[in-house]
Order: structure tokens, then sequence, then C-alpha cells
């Protein structure tokens, strides 16, 4: 319950770019979901890199120079927590700011990137001019470039090489080069692992990690396939079809300042990554050699697990007869975003597995049957430590109807109080985005939250403003997530106890006023059930937690003066 999502990382990469870009030539390229030990708690966060976009910059300013010589990187990164939200509604940060400041106990002492996902051009560093760093007011903090990695240009003939290769002939003419000047290719990580390692097939979202001593590091998926395995389905079964075999054998790290590229193996038992690692020595390394503060953060990847996910639709069935007849198919659902039904994404979530003592960060997406709304499976992943990449199944009885997502969104519509508060924001020169619905498989039921965003035509600012919660029968809507939760758990069992009114005169009271003794019998019994619900709570035991609420709410009654609500 800590650590559900309510930040859709479309409307949060927004609200990064205009709360977080500082200067119009900063840009938030994506958004990746990852979890940390933050002041000794598992907590899943959200992240993104600032990086520099040098078309961003005025035109005036925009020449050779300015581009392969001073505005070499992107600064820094900001996290934010995925449950936490600012009495405006707009996330609230753990890292922010230019050099990054950090509320929790993460630090980044090597901010600079110079490799990412929009690093495009090459770099000279080590010349006579200083690199332009980041912004301080009316001036600006300039840098030079500290490592000894990048090819060395201190010849003619080298110049002449790589006025050649980078097709410009201002190489020979500049007087800004040193002895110690290099220059840095192939800085955008995914054309650099390619150009290292053709013969792999690459994850198409790399993420960005905090490693040790503040260090920033990428790590990206790549897969060994082939279309020549025998018996087996090409995927995608449709148009051309690419391979029918497929298996995540390597974890690539690449180092954002440094530039260095390593190679580990995921999974051994692959025969296709054994012989590559033969045909390059020393290129693969074991996993086990892969920092800890780097293997905390490997996590399945989705591009992986839908492949899985596409194919499981069919094959779950294990029946000759009912797999011919295809009785048994599954698909995955739909979702409505920003008003228009989509395809439900796979999504990362920290939760307890059913029967599992602990919190684990895992990818999971739902299934409903073919042609139906209803849920009739999930299907996770698991990421952390031992249990990574163990799928886990989870079926729901066919004789019981479980809400699929797309009857939850047709619910949340039906519902007199979200359609109309919907419809009044709409109205007023705003637009309504709802986020991600999750399902979230919780104490052997289904809990369902959708996120309401709130976002003036004139603001690029989305703000997230309520909340919608779906617990069994209940639909709530709430300011808050616990707000919500507290409507949703309690609409069965009764409402939530109200504000207590103002005390009455002696004459106005019912019944006789509590005396002292038996006030602090009852104070004693209220926290006995608060503490009690609080347990529950935290053991997602909704049953019990919504009858000790009603013992509280009873005893609330009593102090107050009120009768008691009717069972």
């Amino acid at each position: 319950m800590r650590n559900i999502r309510l930040w859709d990382w479309r409307p949060l990469l927004d609200a990064y770019g205009q709360l977080q870009s500082i200067r119009l030539y900063y840009e938030f390229e994506d958004v990746d979901v990852d979890r940390y030990s933050i002041n000794d708690e598992y907590r899943q966060v959200m992240l993104s890199v600032r990086e520099l976009d040098f078309a961003r910059i005025s035109e005036s300013a925009q020449n050779w120079i300015n581009q392969h010589f001073q505005y070499t990187h992107g600064e820094g990164l900001c996290m934010s927590p995925v449950n936490e939200v600012t009495a405006e509604g707009l996330p609230e940060f753990f890292i922010k700011d230019i050099p990054p400041r950090s509320s929790v106990d993460l630090q980044i002492t090597r901010p600079e990137i110079y490799f990412g996902e929009k690093t495009t051009y090459p770099v000279f560093v080590r010349t006579k001019l200083k690199e332009f760093d980041y912004p301080t007011g009316d001036t600006n903090a300039m840098t030079t470039y500290r490592a000894d990695r990048g090819l060395a240009i201190n010849s003619l003939i080298r110049r002449l090489m790589f006025s050649w290769e980078l097709g410009t002939y201002k190489i020979l003419f500049t007087g800004n080069f040193t002895g110690e000047s290099r220059v840095l290719l192939h800085r955008q990580i995914q054309d650099r692992v390619r150009r290292l390692a053709p013969f792999l097939l690459f994850d198409r979202d790399p993420y960005i990690v905090i490693g040790d001593q503040g260090r920033l590091f990428w790590i990206q998926d790549a897969y060994t396939d082939t279309d020549r395995y025998p018996y087996s389905e090409p995927y995608p079964s449709r148009n051309e079809p690419r391979f029918n075999y497929l298996r995540n054998s390597v974890k690539i790290v690449t180092d954002a300042y440094l530039g260095d590229v390593s190679f580990y193996i995921a999974d051994p038992g692959d025969p296709l990554i054994q012989v590559y690692s033969r045909i390059f020595p020393g290129m693969f390394h074991p996993l086990e050699d892969l920092p800890d503060s780097l293997r905390r953060h490997i996590r399945y990847p989705v591009d992986f697990f839908d492949v899985q996910r596409d194919l499981f639709r069919r094959y779950h069935m294990t029946d000759p007869t009912v797999f011919y007849n295809q009785e048994d198919a599954w698909e995955v659902p739909n979702e409505i975003y920003r008003g228009n039904e989509q395809l439900m994404e796979s999504y990362y979530i920290v939760m307890s597995l059913p029967e599992a003592d602990h919190e684990e960060f895992i990818l999971l997406v739902p299934f409903t049957p073919r042609n139906k709304n209803n849920m009739i499976a999930w299907l996770a992943a698991r990421s952390d430590g031992d249990a990574y990449g163990k799928l886990v199944l989870y079926q729901f009885p066919k004789q019981k109807l479980t809400y699929g997502p797309m009857q939850i969104e047709a619910r949340i519509d039906q519902n007199p109080e979200i359609s109309q508060l919907i419809t009044l924001w709409s109205q007023k020169g705003s637009r309504v985005i709802r986020g991600n619905l999750l399902v979230i498989p919780i104490a052997g039921s289904v809990l369902y939250v959708e996120p309401l965003y709130l976002q003036a035509e004139k603001s690029e600012i989305p703000e997230l403003t309520r909340v919608v919660v779906v617990y069994g029968s209940e639909v709530a809507l709430g300011e808050t997530l616990d707000e919500a939760l507290q409507h949703a758990i309690l609409g069965g069992a009764g409402q939530p106890v109200p504000p207590a009114p103002p005390r009455a005169s002696p004459s106005q009271v019912s019944q006789p006023a509590t005396q002292p003794s038996a006030q602090a019998n009852l104070l004693a019994q209220a926290l006995e059930h608060y503490q009690a619900a609080q347990q529950y709570l935290r053991e997602g035991n909704w049953a019990a937690y919504g009858e000790e609420q009603k013992k509280l709410g009873d005893i609330l009654h009593q102090l107050a003066g009120q009768p008691q609500r009717p069972q």
C-alpha cells in the first residue's frame, strides 16, 4: 500500500519538463520506474535524466564551436516517489534542481551526462575552451572533462582523419586543440551498443541508475534471437516474422560520464550467448561481476515480457482439443487514457505476491477472456534477488465474476459523483486526464486505482487532483489515496465517521454525559481498535480492517454523545 503508483509516466514527464527543465535547452526524454532503499525503506520511484538538446538553444548561439566544444553534456536527473503529491497536486521530489539536490540518503556526485539518449553528435573535450556545465543565475558554471576517454586529436594526421570522418574542414583550422584534446564519438547509447554488438537485439528502453559513489549508469537489456529454431512459432505471427527464439541473455551497463560499456551474461544457459562469448573472448562477463549497487536495479524487461504475454494468451491451454478450438484464449485488456480506449500496458509495481512475506518489484499484466471484459488471470515477472526471472500466473475462479479493467472503467464512468466532476472540470477551460488503471492483487482480492489529473488549456503542468479506488462493490473518489481507500473499504460497512459536531449543552444531549472514568476506558478501547486497524491495513486484511474501523467509529460516537450507527 505504501508504494501504490499514483503518477502515470506521461503526465509526470510533462510535469518534469515544466518544473525542472530550468533552461530551454534541457529536456527530459523519458521517465523510468525503479526501486531504491531510501532512508532504510524499500521505495518505488520514478526518475528522468536532464539531457541537453542543442536544437533548443537560441538560433544566434547555434554555431559549430558552441555545439562541439561548449554545449557538451546534460546535467543530473529528477527523482520522485510514485505515491507522494504536494498540496498543489505536483510531484514531491527526492532529487531535483541544478546541480542536483537530494532530500534523501541518495547523492549524485558525477551528474554530467556525456553519454545518453539525446547525445547524437560528437564533442571535443580537454580543449582551450571551457565547457558549459550548468546555469547559475545570470552566469554559467564552466567545467573541463576530467577523464582520459575518447580518441586523441593531437596531430595533423589525426585532424585530417577526423575531418574526413565527421565531414567538416573546420577541424583543420581551429586553434582550440591542445596536446590533451580528445573527441568523444557515438555518444548516443543505443547507437553505441549496436556498433559494439550488432549481432544482438536490443531493448527499446534503457534506464538510468544511481550507482556507487553517486555515479550515473545506463542499464539496457539485450537479446539473442534466431528465426531457425525448429518446431517453434514465429513472432510476430502476422506480417514478416522476425524470430522464433528469444532469450534475455545480456545486461549492458554504460557509464554516463565515461562512456565505458560492459556486457554481462544474464542467461548462461542460452547456447547462443555461449557461442558469442567464445567468439569474442573477454567481451562478456558473468552477472556476478556486476557491482551490487547496480545489480539491485536489474529488472525484467517490458519488451521481453510482452512477447511472452502475447504468446501465453494461447499457449496457456494445455488440452489439445481446447487449444485446437481456441476455446479458452485470453486477451490483454484495454483501458482509457485521455478519453481514448487503448491497449493496457504492462507495468512495474511494488507489492507482495500471494503467500509472500515481503514486498518485491514485479512487472504485471492482467488477462481477460477473448471477447469478454471480466478478468480471468494476471501474469507477473519477478525482478528482485534470487527470484529474478521467475514468472507467476494467478488464475481467478471461472464461476465467480472478477471485474476486468474496462468493466472498472465503465463503473467509474457510471458513478454520478465522478462523472459530474469530470464534466464540470472539462467545461472550465481544463482537460481531465485519466491515468493508468492499476490492477493490484491484494489479500485474495483485487484493488483498482486510477489517478485523475487536471491540466489547464494554457498550462502544460498536469496536477494530480483526485484518486479513484474501486474495491469490491465500492467506487470511491478522494483527494488523496488514503481518503479514497477509506471510502472504498468502509463503503460496504458504513460510511466513514463524520467530523464531530460542536459540543452540545447538557440539556441537548440525548443520553447521559460520559463520566471521566468511563471516558478514559472508551479512549483506551478506541486506541486499541485504531492500532489493530493499522496493523490489518499493513497486512492488507481489508475485512478485519473494516471491522476495527466500525468499532472505532462506534466508540467515537459514544464519546461525542451521539447515538451509535445502525449495524
